[in-house]
Protein backbone atom coordinates (compact mmCIF):
# COMPACT_ATOMS: atom_id res chain seq x y z
CA UNK A 1 0.00 0.00 0.00
CA UNK A 2 1.73 3.20 -1.11
CA UNK A 3 1.59 6.26 1.11
CA UNK A 4 2.40 9.90 0.51
CA UNK A 5 3.24 12.62 3.04
CA UNK A 6 1.40 15.84 2.17
CA UNK A 7 -0.03 18.81 4.05
CA UNK A 8 1.23 17.57 7.42
CA UNK A 9 -0.25 14.08 7.19
CA UNK A 10 0.33 10.75 5.47
CA UNK A 11 -2.29 9.47 3.03
CA UNK A 12 -2.71 5.90 1.81
CA UNK A 13 -3.54 5.71 -1.87
CA UNK A 14 -3.65 3.54 -4.99
CA UNK A 15 -2.63 4.76 -8.44
CA UNK A 16 -3.51 2.56 -11.42
CA UNK A 17 -3.98 2.95 -15.14
CA UNK A 18 -1.87 4.63 -17.81
CA UNK A 19 0.35 7.36 -16.37
CA UNK A 20 0.07 9.53 -19.48
CA UNK A 21 -3.75 9.56 -19.37
CA UNK A 22 -6.03 12.13 -17.77
CA UNK A 23 -6.28 11.42 -14.05
CA UNK A 24 -9.49 10.50 -12.23
CA UNK A 25 -9.31 11.00 -8.46
CA UNK A 26 -11.90 9.26 -6.27
CA UNK A 27 -12.68 10.50 -2.74
CA UNK A 28 -14.64 8.24 -0.38
CA UNK A 29 -17.52 8.63 2.06
CA UNK A 30 -17.35 8.89 5.83
CA UNK A 31 -17.44 5.37 7.39
CA UNK A 32 -15.90 3.85 4.25
CA UNK A 33 -12.45 3.76 2.66
CA UNK A 34 -11.04 3.98 -0.85
CA UNK A 35 -12.11 0.39 -1.66
CA UNK A 36 -15.71 1.58 -1.99
CA UNK A 37 -14.71 2.62 -5.52
CA UNK A 38 -13.54 -0.77 -6.77
CA UNK A 39 -16.23 -0.81 -9.47
CA UNK A 40 -15.15 2.61 -10.71
CA UNK A 41 -11.49 1.54 -10.72
CA UNK A 42 -12.39 -1.53 -12.77
CA UNK A 43 -14.42 0.52 -15.24
CA UNK A 44 -12.18 3.52 -15.77
CA UNK A 45 -8.57 2.39 -15.22
CA UNK A 46 -8.15 1.25 -18.82
CA UNK A 47 -8.72 4.78 -20.09
CA UNK A 48 -7.82 7.00 -17.14
CA UNK A 49 -5.11 7.15 -14.52
CA UNK A 50 -7.29 6.32 -11.51
CA UNK A 51 -6.21 7.47 -8.05
CA UNK A 52 -8.09 6.46 -4.90
CA UNK A 53 -7.03 7.56 -1.42
CA UNK A 54 -8.10 7.46 2.22
CA UNK A 55 -8.80 10.67 4.11
CA UNK A 56 -6.62 11.54 7.07
CA UNK A 57 -7.92 9.78 10.17
CA UNK A 58 -9.63 7.08 8.09
CA UNK A 59 -8.74 3.86 6.28
CA UNK A 60 -5.01 3.31 5.93
CA UNK A 61 -4.09 6.98 6.29
CA UNK A 62 -2.49 8.50 9.38
CA UNK A 63 -4.55 9.33 12.48
CA UNK A 64 -5.31 13.00 12.94
CA UNK A 65 -6.40 15.30 15.74
CA UNK A 66 -10.07 16.26 15.77
CA UNK A 67 -9.30 19.90 15.00
CA UNK A 68 -7.53 18.84 11.78
CA UNK A 69 -10.47 16.96 10.23
CA UNK A 70 -12.51 19.85 8.85
CA UNK A 71 -13.57 20.06 5.24
CA UNK A 72 -11.09 22.85 4.53
CA UNK A 73 -8.15 20.72 5.67
CA UNK A 74 -9.40 17.63 3.83
CA UNK A 75 -9.77 19.70 0.67
CA UNK A 76 -6.22 20.98 1.09
CA UNK A 77 -5.06 17.36 1.54
CA UNK A 78 -6.71 16.41 -1.74
CA UNK A 79 -5.16 19.34 -3.58
CA UNK A 80 -1.73 18.51 -2.16
CA UNK A 81 -2.13 14.86 -3.20
CA UNK A 82 -3.01 15.85 -6.77
CA UNK A 83 -0.03 18.20 -6.92
CA UNK A 84 2.41 15.69 -5.43
CA UNK A 85 1.36 12.99 -7.89
CA UNK A 86 1.40 15.36 -10.86
CA UNK A 87 -2.22 14.40 -11.52
CA UNK A 88 -3.81 17.75 -12.35
CA UNK A 89 -5.95 18.87 -13.94
CA UNK A 90 -8.03 15.80 -13.10
CA UNK A 91 -11.61 14.67 -12.97
CA UNK A 92 -12.43 14.63 -9.25
CA UNK A 93 -15.27 12.42 -8.00
CA UNK A 94 -16.44 12.21 -4.41
CA UNK A 95 -19.22 10.33 -2.65
CA UNK A 96 -20.81 12.13 0.33
CA UNK A 97 -17.82 13.46 2.33
CA UNK A 98 -15.75 13.11 -0.83
CA UNK A 99 -18.38 15.18 -2.61
CA UNK A 100 -17.91 18.03 -0.14
CA UNK A 101 -14.25 18.02 -1.17
CA UNK A 102 -15.07 17.78 -4.88
CA UNK A 103 -17.24 20.90 -4.68
CA UNK A 104 -14.63 22.86 -2.76
CA UNK A 105 -11.94 21.98 -5.28
CA UNK A 106 -14.26 22.85 -8.18
CA UNK A 107 -14.79 26.29 -6.68
CA UNK A 108 -11.22 26.95 -5.54
CA UNK A 109 -8.76 25.00 -7.68
CA UNK A 110 -9.67 25.04 -11.37
CA UNK A 111 -5.94 24.65 -12.04
CA UNK A 112 -6.10 21.15 -10.51
CA UNK A 113 -9.64 20.05 -11.39
CA UNK A 114 -11.03 19.85 -14.92
CA UNK A 115 -14.42 18.62 -13.67
CA UNK A 116 -16.08 17.61 -10.42
CA UNK A 117 -18.75 15.07 -9.59
CA UNK A 118 -20.48 14.95 -6.19
CA UNK A 119 -22.45 11.78 -5.48
CA UNK A 120 -24.90 11.67 -2.56
CA UNK A 121 -23.61 15.01 -1.38
CA UNK A 122 -24.48 18.63 -0.64
CA UNK A 123 -23.03 22.11 -1.04
CA UNK A 124 -24.91 23.39 2.01
CA UNK A 125 -24.44 23.35 5.75
CA UNK A 126 -25.91 20.31 7.49
CA UNK A 127 -29.72 20.46 7.67
CA UNK A 128 -30.00 17.58 10.16
CA UNK A 129 -27.68 18.70 12.95
CA UNK A 130 -30.25 17.93 15.67
CA UNK A 131 -30.78 14.45 14.23
CA UNK A 132 -27.14 13.59 13.67
CA UNK A 133 -25.50 15.16 16.74
CA UNK A 134 -26.54 12.39 19.19
CA UNK A 135 -25.09 9.86 16.76
CA UNK A 136 -21.85 11.83 16.61
CA UNK A 137 -21.62 11.94 20.40
CA UNK A 138 -22.16 8.17 20.67
CA UNK A 139 -19.49 7.56 18.03
CA UNK A 140 -17.00 9.77 19.88
CA UNK A 141 -17.69 8.03 23.18
CA UNK A 142 -18.00 4.40 22.17
CA UNK A 143 -17.36 3.93 18.46
CA UNK A 144 -19.83 2.32 16.09
CA UNK A 145 -20.78 -0.96 17.81
CA UNK A 146 -24.06 0.21 19.37
CA UNK A 147 -25.14 2.35 16.41
CA UNK A 148 -24.06 0.30 13.41
CA UNK A 149 -27.68 -0.22 12.33
CA UNK A 150 -28.29 3.53 12.36
CA UNK A 151 -25.13 4.11 10.34
CA UNK A 152 -26.13 1.47 7.79
CA UNK A 153 -29.54 3.13 7.41
CA UNK A 154 -27.92 6.50 6.77
CA UNK A 155 -25.39 5.16 4.28
CA UNK A 156 -27.57 2.78 2.23
CA UNK A 157 -30.94 3.02 0.51
CA UNK A 158 -34.01 0.89 1.15
CA UNK A 159 -33.46 -1.28 -1.92
CA UNK A 160 -29.86 -2.06 -0.94
CA UNK A 161 -30.85 -2.83 2.64
CA UNK A 162 -33.54 -5.28 1.48
CA UNK A 163 -32.13 -6.86 -1.70
CA UNK A 164 -30.95 -10.48 -1.13
CA UNK A 165 -28.45 -10.04 -3.96
CA UNK A 166 -26.77 -7.24 -2.00
CA UNK A 167 -26.29 -9.31 1.14
CA UNK A 168 -22.53 -9.65 0.57
CA UNK A 169 -22.19 -5.89 0.14
CA UNK A 170 -24.14 -5.24 3.34
CA UNK A 171 -22.21 -7.79 5.38
CA UNK A 172 -18.83 -6.55 4.17
CA UNK A 173 -19.47 -2.92 5.05
CA UNK A 174 -21.33 -3.69 8.28
CA UNK A 175 -18.29 -5.62 9.48
CA UNK A 176 -15.99 -2.80 8.40
CA UNK A 177 -18.10 -0.12 10.08
CA UNK A 178 -18.48 -2.14 13.33
CA UNK A 179 -14.69 -2.16 13.71
CA UNK A 180 -14.20 1.59 13.38
CA UNK A 181 -12.66 3.24 16.46
CA UNK A 182 -14.21 6.15 18.39
CA UNK A 183 -12.03 8.54 16.41
CA UNK A 184 -14.50 8.14 13.54
CA UNK A 185 -16.77 10.34 15.68
CA UNK A 186 -14.32 13.21 15.24
CA UNK A 187 -14.55 12.84 11.47
CA UNK A 188 -18.35 12.67 11.74
CA UNK A 189 -18.39 15.85 13.83
CA UNK A 190 -16.42 17.66 11.11
CA UNK A 191 -18.95 16.51 8.51
CA UNK A 192 -22.01 17.56 10.51
CA UNK A 193 -20.59 20.96 11.44
CA UNK A 194 -19.24 21.90 8.00
CA UNK A 195 -19.97 25.26 6.36
CA UNK A 196 -21.88 25.91 3.15
CA UNK A 197 -20.00 26.44 -0.11
CA UNK A 198 -23.00 27.48 -2.19
CA UNK A 199 -21.70 31.02 -2.63
CA UNK A 200 -18.28 29.82 -3.77
CA UNK A 201 -19.85 27.21 -6.03
CA UNK A 202 -21.81 29.91 -7.84
CA UNK A 203 -18.47 31.14 -9.19
CA UNK A 204 -17.00 27.75 -10.13
CA UNK A 205 -15.39 27.63 -13.55
CA UNK A 206 -15.42 23.86 -14.12
CA UNK A 207 -18.29 21.52 -15.02
CA UNK A 208 -20.03 19.98 -12.01
CA UNK A 209 -22.14 16.82 -12.01
CA UNK A 210 -24.39 16.09 -9.02
CA UNK A 211 -25.57 12.48 -8.72
CA UNK A 212 -28.36 11.79 -6.23
CA UNK A 213 -29.60 8.48 -4.93
CA UNK A 214 -33.38 8.35 -5.21
CA UNK A 215 -33.56 6.70 -1.74
CA UNK A 216 -30.91 8.78 0.02
CA UNK A 217 -31.86 9.01 3.71
CA UNK A 218 -29.23 11.65 4.46
CA UNK A 219 -29.11 14.00 1.44
CA UNK A 220 -32.20 13.61 -0.76
CA UNK A 221 -32.24 14.63 -4.44
CA UNK A 222 -33.24 18.30 -3.90
CA UNK A 223 -29.80 18.94 -2.39
CA UNK A 224 -28.12 17.61 -5.53
CA UNK A 225 -30.50 19.61 -7.67
CA UNK A 226 -29.41 22.73 -5.77
CA UNK A 227 -25.77 21.96 -6.57
CA UNK A 228 -26.61 21.80 -10.27
CA UNK A 229 -28.68 24.98 -10.11
CA UNK A 230 -25.89 26.87 -8.34
CA UNK A 231 -22.84 25.83 -10.35
CA UNK A 232 -22.67 27.82 -13.63
CA UNK A 233 -22.00 24.59 -15.56
CA UNK A 234 -23.93 22.19 -13.35
CA UNK A 235 -26.08 19.15 -14.06
CA UNK A 236 -28.00 16.72 -11.84
CA UNK A 237 -29.05 13.12 -12.36
CA UNK A 238 -31.01 10.86 -10.00
CA UNK A 239 -30.15 7.17 -9.72
CA UNK A 240 -33.04 4.80 -8.86
CA UNK A 241 -32.75 2.13 -6.17
CA UNK A 242 -29.75 3.87 -4.62
CA UNK A 243 -29.29 5.62 -1.31
CA UNK A 244 -26.44 7.70 0.06
CA UNK A 245 -23.60 5.52 -1.29
CA UNK A 246 -24.49 5.83 -4.96
CA UNK A 247 -21.13 4.69 -6.35
CA UNK A 248 -21.34 1.50 -4.31
CA UNK A 249 -25.04 0.70 -4.46
CA UNK A 250 -25.67 1.17 -8.20
CA UNK A 251 -22.16 1.14 -9.70
CA UNK A 252 -23.16 0.41 -13.28
CA UNK A 253 -25.64 3.29 -13.45
CA UNK A 254 -23.27 5.62 -11.60
CA UNK A 255 -20.47 4.67 -13.98
CA UNK A 256 -22.60 5.39 -17.03
CA UNK A 257 -23.38 8.88 -15.76
CA UNK A 258 -19.74 9.49 -14.90
CA UNK A 259 -18.54 8.22 -18.27
CA UNK A 260 -20.91 10.56 -20.10
CA UNK A 261 -19.78 13.45 -17.89
CA UNK A 262 -16.08 12.78 -18.52
CA UNK A 263 -16.63 12.35 -22.26
CA UNK A 264 -18.49 15.65 -22.53
CA UNK A 265 -15.78 17.52 -20.63
CA UNK A 266 -12.88 15.86 -22.41
CA UNK A 267 -14.51 16.33 -25.79
CA UNK A 268 -15.14 20.01 -25.15
CA UNK A 269 -11.52 20.53 -24.11
CA UNK A 270 -10.01 19.07 -27.28
CA UNK A 271 -9.08 21.54 -30.02
CA UNK A 272 -11.37 21.48 -33.06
Amino acid sequence: MPTLSVNGTTLAYDDVGPRDATALVLSHSLFFDRTMFRHQVERFSREYRVITYDHRGQGGSAPSAAESLGMETLSEDAAALIEALGAGPCHFVGNSLGGFIALRLAARRPDLVRSAAALGSSAEEEHKVAEFDPLVQELRANGTRKVVDAVMYVMLGDATLADPEKKELREHWRTYIERLPPSIGDAAHAVVYRESVLDELSRARVPVLAVAGEEDHAYPPPLSERIAETAPDGRCVVVPRAGHSVALEQPELANEHLAAHFAAVDGASRPA
